[in-house]
């Protein structure tokens, strides 16, 4: 078909040139056809100007006066502006809000896309809601700004069932602003397929309600597992035979979450080759269960540390398995050596076991063992102790 106009084009354009050999050329309707249709198609071929991008480092550099380094992480990532009326809006609204300069940097260059929220059906709608549950300014200001994601939340659908379901849990807005305050993960999962089937698992096992209240401020994720997930960390408790009415049973499951069951393997072959048998790991376990989150490494460690010494053995450390908890570098070794010169001095009133004293709040321990004995210790810059004292 090309090859076919092109020849009847060619042959048009010689039979014009020749015709009646007159000075006068004459123009064929063929040739005015083909030549519309021509430039018809290329006219239609040229796409349309798209809409100017605007660029993100230079929007927020010159208009909001972000930092170089904030303005070019947000602009690394693949987020493109068309329109900073809106994103006016929402950076305003957040100063004034409370958002400092630093909050809002960090926020925009982890979530860029902020600047694309809906003011007023999704921002506004959302600040509203934590100031109702009885959260702060500064509150408000924390939580967000360390986890922006939760801006791109339904704020009537997830927030405010979330807002409601901790509530019933905990008794109290105050309850529920210390709680998201642990973590936002609260304000992100579906807490009616997770929290609740949970906290019910644990009652039927003989939990407390208080023992629960409690591990849902001091460990948050635990109960965002799935229900499937804790009844396997409660069988696993089972089988080993704890007792559901300890007071451990819970930091026993909670334990069990922490680790794959080859990990705690691993654990229990580390024990048995640091010199632990079946019955001390158990009775270890029984005891303080949190003793075996700690790496195998730090295991290693305490029991090479602590059994270097004449006054302690494996049973001492099975009776005192909270030792594990213990930084070595900066509880172990120099409790040892305070303990080691008031006992050498015989400044030790009354029969004191070295697991005592390594166990005390770093505050009880300065003001049992140190300062009553400043003048005898000597120099005790190796403990670290506060300028004021």
């Amino acid at each position: 078909m090309y090859r076919f106009i092109c020849k009847t084009l060619i042959d048009s354009l010689h039979f014009n040139f020749n015709f009646n050999n007159s000075a006068h050329i004459h123009k064929s309707p063929f040739l005015s056809s083909i030549s519309l249709l021509f430039f018809s198609s290329s006219s239609s071929s040229i796409p349309k100007k798209e809409k100017t991008k605007i660029d993100l480092a230079d929007y927020l550099i010159n208009r909001q006066h972000f930092s170089p380094e904030s303005a070019s992480e947000a602009s690394s990532l693949n987020f493109s502006l068309k329109d900073t009326e809106n994103s006016d809006s929402v950076l305003s609204f957040l100063r004034e809000s409370g958002f400092s300069s630093t909050h809002i940097e960090k926020m925009v260059a982890k979530k860029p896309n902020i600047l694309l929220i809906n003011l007023h059906n999704t921002l506004k709608p959302k600040i509203k809601i934590f100031h109702e549950f009885g959260f702060s300014s500064s509150d408000i200001v924390d939580i967000i700004s360390s986890d922006p994601w939760l801006l791109h939340r339904s704020a009537e659908n997830q927030f405010q069932r979330s807002f409601l379901v901790l509530n019933s849990v905990l008794g109290s807005n105050a309850g529920v602003c210390k709680a998201i305050k642990a973590t936002g993960w609260f304000l992100r999962r579906d807490l009616e397929k997770t929290l609740i089937p949970t906290i019910d698992i644990l009652k039927n096992c003989g939990v407390s309600s208080s023992q629960i209240v409690k591990y849902v401020y001091t460990y948050p994720t635990f109960f965002l597992y799935k229900p499937e997930k804790v009844r396997c960390f409660v069988q696993r408790v089972d089988e080993i035979g704890f007792d559901r009415n300890s007071k451990m049973y819970l930091p026993a499951i909670r334990t069990m979450s922490s680790m794959t069951k080859e990990k705690w393997e691993l654990k229990l072959k580390l024990f048995r080759s640091l010199g632990f048998s079946e019955d001390n790991i158990l009775s270890m376990f029984r005891s303080m269960p949190p003793a075996f989150t700690v790496s195998e490494r730090k295991i290693r460690s305490v029991v090479e540390t602590l059994l270097r010494r004449r006054d302690v053995d494996i049973s001492s450390i099975v009776n005192n398995a909270s030792l594990f908890l213990c930084s070595i570098e900066s509880n172990l070794k120099p409790r040892m050596r305070v303990y080691d010169m008031l006992k050498s001095k015989n400044l030790l009133r009354r029969k004191t076991g070295l697991a005592t004293v390594c166990k005390l709040s770093k505050g009880k321990f300065l003001e049992k063992y140190v300062l009553p004995y400043q003048d005898e210790l000597g120099d005790l810059s190796f403990l670290a102790m506060p300028q004021s004292q």
